[in-house]
Parts: C-alpha cells; structure tokens; sequence
C-alpha cells in the first residue's frame, strides 16, 4: 500500500476521533443534533477515504463528510423530536384529566420531562365549545421553561390547542 494511503487513512480516523471528542464536550440536552452531524461527519470521511485513487480519494473524503454530517444532524434532530412526542402525549392527557391534576412526563434516553397542569376550564364565548387553559412546564437540561396555552374540544371530542 502507498504513502498516501495511508496518510489519507490516518486523516480520516483523526476525524473520527475529532468528532467523537467533541462531541462529548456537547453535552445537554436539545444539543444530540449537533452530536450526530459531528459524529455523522466523522463516519462520513472515513468512509469517502475508502473511495477514489489519488486526488479523487481526497474529493471523496470531503463528500462523505459533508452526507455524513448532513445524515447525523436529521438522525440527532429525530431523536429530540422523542421529547416533543412525550410532551405531547402528556397534553392530551391533561385535557382530559380533572382540573389541577399534574400530568408528568420524562425521556429516559434524552433527561428531559416536564409537567402539565390544567388550570382553568370553561366554553368558549364565540364558539361554545368546551376550553381549558395549561400550564406546561418542560425541564431542559435542568432549566425549566413554561409555556401556557389553551385547548378547546372539538365535535369529535378530540382536543386542538389553539394558542
């Protein structure tokens, strides 16, 4: 085997070991998208380094890294998108539930949760449909954000949030 080669092999694994370190620097929540185009990347140049001869194998590291960041980051951004489904399972439950229960909810994989409470309910003056007004409060990272909406009841008794 060439030089080259293995000059081109020893660039790709130091990617590889880029990204794997720095990605444990990202850390939190909200932050796997980032963790996945690193890791992406580095997967990515280490697999163009497989492709191609001589300048050609270099063109290829490059367009395996950017497809494999590109990979990484829709991979990363679905698994946050876990904590949004959680998040909303525990809506619908809470507007069902009595007034003032607490409906928690927790990603075991991502550390995030948080708690939704209904706070108020009543109909709808314009509409005549049954509203209830939330309080949800999500845990990011340790950081609590709360967002307060309404939801009001359709004919089919399904709920949709209207702020």
């Amino acid at each position: 085997m060439t030089r080259k080669f293995f000059n081109i092999m020893s660039m790709a694994s130091a990617y590889v070991v880029i990204a794997v370190i720095m990605s444990a620097c990202v850390t939190g929540s909200g932050q796997k998208q980032q963790v996945g185009t690193l890791l992406g990347a580095g997967i990515g140049g280490l697999a163009g380094s497989h492709v191609g001869k001589g300048d050609g194998q270099l063109v290829a590291v490059a367009a395996g890294t950017i497809v494999g960041a590109l990979l990484g980051s829709d991979i990363g951004g679905s698994m946050d998108r876990a904590d949004e489904l959680y998040a909303q399972r525990a809506e619908q439950q809470a507007h069902n539930a009595p007034v003032g229960e607490t409906i928690s909810w927790s990603n075991p994989e991502s550390g995030n949760g948080g708690q939704v409470v209904a706070t108020r309910e009543g109909y709808g003056a314009s509409s005549g449909r049954l509203c209830r007004e939330y309080n949800h409060t999500i845990l990011i990272g340790g950081e609590a954000q709360t967002v307060y909406g309404t939801a009001c009841r359709e004919e089919d008794g399904s709920w949709t949030v209207m702020n």
